[in-house]
């Protein structure tokens, strides 16, 4: 039997006289026919028959995985054999049974599903042992020995653009510096020399994490027709289904991924995940179903959550503060692995131009690799960061020119159905109802600057995305599917593949069909998030589902509508126009006694043309940008978000408290005004927690790189007792790309919080904390600078030097560009210019 777990999975069977006996190694089949063969091979060793299990033993196996203590290091050696043999041992895998790598996206696939030969972030799982309880698992980690050559550690993202060797991977844009972007939009040098004040600023971002209230957990089955189910807390089923039949190498066909309703996701479970791919590898080697839930630390180490980023702004204004420039730089800390990285990158530079008028903009991003935790997209994804620092440098320059910062914001907002410098194309814009509601609500004009020592007021704006214009894997295929079954008793079946996750996204999708067909909500049972039974949805992130699966759900009723409208019409002999849904029944508007109930109404359309049932796909308009990057920023539509905060400092303690939030969001059209309320109000309690407490810190002693508080103990977020009292409205500025007009709110209303809060600090005390959160620590050293007649501020000091690319330089519309960059061709004018010279010839 081989003692090294590099050299091949084992699945182990006991005899009636316990012996242990081990199968041969088993690898992912390319068929199932294939796969079947390995376990009847294993069957022959044992003795059983395909997956006949012992009646005595439990039939369900427990999955733990083995972690790396180490930051970065090379794997020598596994040995495993001592776990092989340990009691309740079903089988014993290492990365060397798992050798093909995945990822989210198509250029990043760095993971495996565990590690075959480096490790690269305390906690990179090494290997995984399946047991009949999870305690039987738990002991046997200890039981397999790894050997590791210790590896130098790169702990910030300053040490990875001074140390471009030894790379965390071998690729990337500049050594250990994962992604590089410098994109120019207008002549921004231009745009300074006509400002009358120019104002740079340094900020900080702390890293934190989604602290969800369900840790990840999946549990896999391996049937005996060679199909493989696994049921998971994932926000993308469909993602997930890509990278098992990649890693697995099975027919996606013979893949059904079921997404369960989650406790809470907010980005953390958006990526495929090692744990989801190990059980799924264990069930088809063991023949038994493989859970898997992971402990509250294991959570920390899987992370993918908010990146710290260290980011310079450059903002030029006239007098009125009208911004005639802007440059912004941003530098992420991404952790050892790609995730999302690429992505939120450029997020952290394409929202800025969406809010206000910025005629020329500059942005250069870099995305850093180090030896921590990988991060990825957390609620707001990429865009919480920057829009911290430019609301805070919002309110600098309106100080600066002696401007009301509400007021200047009102005056150069961004128009609506525009396009942007950096070509997004804005449809409803209701920024400026946001901000006219929270002025009001908290009496803005007697009470900003009035206050007491010790109490301000702050003011931020935001805006969000309602889903990205481009999938992840680019293709022409629709970003959401429905499908619609209209029974013979009057129920409506709505199936999609998107993912509740506690947004209340299901509710959404009966309410749609239930409005369209004139039905109860509760006649409208939804089934969603199981690959085997729903249409592709690309899952439950970037705030999508009520915007492109609601179009879809439209689009289906819609379709059912008009069929049954026919058989009614024909019925009742009347014009198709002037037959309506409503309160259950089909009628004639001009004579409402004149119809039947919609169960007797589907009933003769099915007589009349066989079973009710439609379909309803969803795909984002095209983008006007044409240039390298222009895929991320683009959205059907956009969300805006105003909000005021009030705070009071203890200038003895530096102890902050927000006893008060307004907030105004444009919703475009709510589909349930509760559900909406209640999503703004969480945004408020996830801001309030980025703004003052949660950050994700690692001990540097000796270079480890341990999470310094993996734990929900010491992990600070609110409580309700921190939970402050809220004033929200809904703007409603119905936005024709979004069904009934709605717009997004799942994210949008977090990422005015934190600046808001910022700017509430200075105007109760008149210091400045220009990074996350803002800790009493912080405060109490600016009020000590304060206090000395020095700078009272705190912050970050420099920006590294980075070798930038060449800039990618890309006239705006008011230039009379057409949304490429200089000297960019298309594909078919790449294509002519081939084929001219042999025409010449």
């Amino acid at each position: 039997m081989a003692t090294d777990g590099r050299s091949g999975g084992q699945a182990v069977e006991r005899s009636s006289a316990g012996e242990a006996t081990a199968g041969p190694p088993v690898r992912p089949p390319a068929v199932i026919g294939k796969a079947l063969r390995k376990v009847d091979a294993v069957a022959k060793v044992t003795g059983r028959t395909r997956f006949a299990d012992d009646l005595s033993l439990p039939r369900m196996l427990y999955c733990r995985l083995l972690r790396s203590p180490h930051p970065h290091a090379e794997i020598a050696r596994v040995d495993v054999s001592r776990a092989l043999v340990a009691d309740g041992v079903r089988a014993v895998i290492t990365g060397r049974d798992l050798p093909i790598p995945f990822g989210i996206l198509p250029v990043s696939q760095d993971e495996h599903a565990l590690c075959p030969d480096r490790v690269r972030f305390v906690g990179d799982p090494v290997a995984a042992v399946a047991a009949t309880s999870e305690e039987a698992a738990t002991a046997a980690l200890d039981l397999v020995a790894v050997d590791y050559r210790v590896l130098p550690a790169i702990a910030s993202p300053a040490e990875a653009v001074a140390t471009p060797e030894p790379r965390i991977h071998d690729y990337g844009d500049d050594g250990n510096l994962h992604k590089l972007i410098d994109l120019e939009f207008g002549t921004v040098d231009e745009g300074f020399a006509q400002a009358d004040a120019v104002r740079e600023d340094l900020f900080f971002f702390g890293g934190n994490t989604h602290l969800p209230m369900e840790q990840h957990a999946a549990l896999a089955e391996w049937s005996p027709d060679g199909k493989l189910t696994i049921w998971s807390s994932t926000q993308t089923p469909h993602y997930l289904h890509r990278a098992l039949a990649k890693v697995l190498e099975l027919p996606p066909a013979r893949i059904r991924v079921v997404a369960t309703p989650n406790g809470g996701g907010f980005g953390g479970k958006s990526d495929p995940f090692n744990h989801e791919i190990v059980v799924a590898k264990l069930a088809m080697m063991t023949g038994r179903p493989v859970k898997i839930t992971l402990t509250r630390e294991e959570v920390f180490y899987c992370h993918r959550g908010r990146h710290p980023t260290l980011m310079w702004v450059r903002t030029g204004v006239k007098r009125d503060g009208a911004i005639t420039a802007m440059h912004f730089k941003s530098l992420l800390d991404g952790g050892g692995y790609g995730s999302y990285g690429v992505a939120s990158t450029y997020y952290t530079g394409a929202l800025q131009t969406v809010t206000y008028q910025v005629p020329r903009y500059r942005f250069q991003g870099a995305r850093a690799f180090t030896n921590k935790p990988p991060c990825g997209p957390k609620r707001g994804h990429g865009t919480p960061q920057p829009r911290f620092a430019l609301e805070v440098q919002i309110d600098k320059l309106a100080e600066q020119l002696g401007l009301d910062p509400a007021e200047m914001r009102l005056r150069h907002l961004q128009p609506p159905n525009g396009v942007t410098a950096n070509w997004l194309r804005i449809g409803s814009m209701g920024l400026g109802p946001c901000i006219e509601r929270v002025v009001a609500g908290s009496d803005w004009k007697s009470r900003f600057r009035q206050l007491p020592e010790g109490r301000g007021l702050g003011l931020a704006c935001s805006s969000y995305i309602s889903g990205a214009g481009l999938p992840i894997y680019w293709n022409n295929m629709p970003h959401s599917g429905v499908q619609l079954k209209c029974d013979r008793g009057g129920g409506v079946t709505v199936f999609c593949g998107s993912t509740e996750i506690g947004q209340g996204s299901d509710s959404v999708l009966a309410y749609i069909v239930a409005e369209v067909l004139g039905l109860d909500p509760f006649d409208v049972t939804v089934v969603t998030a199981d690959t085997d039974l729903t249409p592709v949805d690309l899952g439950s992130y970037s705030s999508r589902v009520t915007l492109m699966t609601g179009n879809a759900a439209l689009q289906a009723a819609e379709r059912a509508r008009e069929v049954i409208t026919a058989a009614v019409a024909r019925k009742l002999q009347l014009p198709t126009p002037r037959i309506v849904f409503a309160a259950g029944r089909v009628f004639d508007t001009q004579a409402p006694d004149a119809g039947m109930s919609f169960a007797e109404a589907v009933q003769l359309a099915e007589a009349a043309g066989g079973t009710v049932g439609t379909v309803g796909s969803y795909t984002p308009p095209r983008s006007p940008g044409r240039y390298r990057g222009a895929g991320v920023g683009p959205s059907p539509a956009y969300s805006y978000s105003a909000c005021v905060a009030e705070v009071t400092v203890d200038p003895a303690t530096g102890i902050v408290a927000v006893p008060k939030v307004w907030i105004a969001h444009d919703i475009g059209r709510s589909i349930n005004a509760a559900a909406v309320m209640g999503q703004v109000e969480g945004s408020i309690y996830m801001g309030l927690g980025e703004a003052l407490m949660e950050e994700m810190v690692h001990r540097d002693h000796e270079r480890r790189l341990v999470h310094k508080w993996p734990s929900l103990l010491e992990y600070k977020s609110p409580t309700t007792l921190e939970m402050c009292d809220v004033v929200t409205y809904l703007v409603e500025d119905p936005d024709p790309n979004g069904p009934f007009g709605a717009k997004e709110v799942g994210q949008g209303p977090l990422l005015p919080v934190m600046p808001a809060v910022a700017n509430a600090v200075y105007d109760a005390v008149g210091v400045r904390v220009d990074e996350v959160p803002i800790t009493p620590e912080k405060v109490l050293r600016a009020l000590k600078r304060k206090a000395k007649g020095e700078d009272p501020r705190v912050g970050p000091a420099g920006f590294p030097d980075i070798r930038w690319p060449e800039p990618t330089r890309v006239p705006t519309p008011w230039e009379g560009g057409d949304g490429k960059a200089l000297g960019q061709t298309t594909k078919s004018e790449t294509t002519t210019a081939k084929v001219r010279p042999e025409r010449q010839h």
